[in-house]
């Protein structure tokens, strides 16, 4: 119930009013059935700007830490994350992937939208990264499309960093649902799970027009701070 209130009532006329969206292909959203939509991960605001303007409700997986802050603010903002059909997954240890695939499969199973942003993590410069495999293993194990989609602006009005964004009109593009049943059966096989993940990721870098980085964009975040704690002071001169 608070979901439909803060979608059409409250939240989703907001945005539409402040960021006013073109919105491309969004008549490729199967109006019933599983399906997942994949998209770039660019900003803060993805999260509430492309669910707002779908007419069916799609669930998130999101860092499990957007549900574990301390305090009353803690406690509201996991409180608004779950009423806005986020689900939390842990990301650290062995088992996070296999974690957060049983929760897209499960949201699947329900015959509802999943999104999900394959490169596990929002993208720190604007550009692409490599997607993790977890999208391909629910499309294979389910046996449901993949809608790939692509976030334009929102780096723009809300880099990393950032916590109001800026009032600047953004696109969102729906790609054609790409279907993986001629994989049936193969979603144990790493190399399969890798090509699939690497279509869904050249699918979204077409309709983005990123620049594309084949490297994970956490191991970049870390590789980069780790450079920068080895700088030499600057000089006083």
């Amino acid at each position: 119930m608070f979901y439909y209130v803060l979608k059409h009532v409250l939240l989703g006329p907001l945005l539409k009013l402040l960021f006013r969206p073109r919105i491309e292909g969004r008549e490729r959203i199967p109006e019933h059935g599983a399906a997942i939509v994949a998209g770039n991960h660019l900003s803060f605001s993805d999260h509430f700007l492309m669910p707002a303007v779908l007419k069916r409700r799609i669930t998130f997986l999101a860092k499990a830490e957007y549900f574990t802050g301390p305090g009353v603010k803690g406690r509201l903002t996991a409180a608004f994350f779950r009423s806005a059909g986020q689900i939390p997954v842990d990301r650290s240890g062995k088992g996070a992937g296999q974690a957060a695939v049983r929760e897209g499969l499960g949201v699947l199973a329900k015959d509802e939208l999943l999104g999900i942003y394959p490169e596990g993590t929002r993208s720190h410069d604007g550009r692409l990264y490599k997607g993790k495999v977890g999208v391909a293993a629910m499309a294979l194990r389910a046996g449901v499309p993949v809608i790939p989609c692509a976030m334009v602006g929102t780096f723009e009005i809300q880099p990393p960093g950032q916590v109001w964004p800026k009032i600047r009109r953004v696109t969102i593009r729906f790609g054609e649902p790409m279907d993986f049943s001629r994989f049936a059966g193969l979603e144990n096989e790493k190399a399969v799970l890798r090509a699939v993940t690497d279509e869904i990721m050249y699918a979204i870098m077409g309709l983005s027009g990123q620049e594309y980085v084949d490297r994970y964009a956490a191991e970049v975040k870390a590789a980069e701070a780790a450079a920068r704690g080895r700088r030499p002071p600057r000089s006083a001169c």
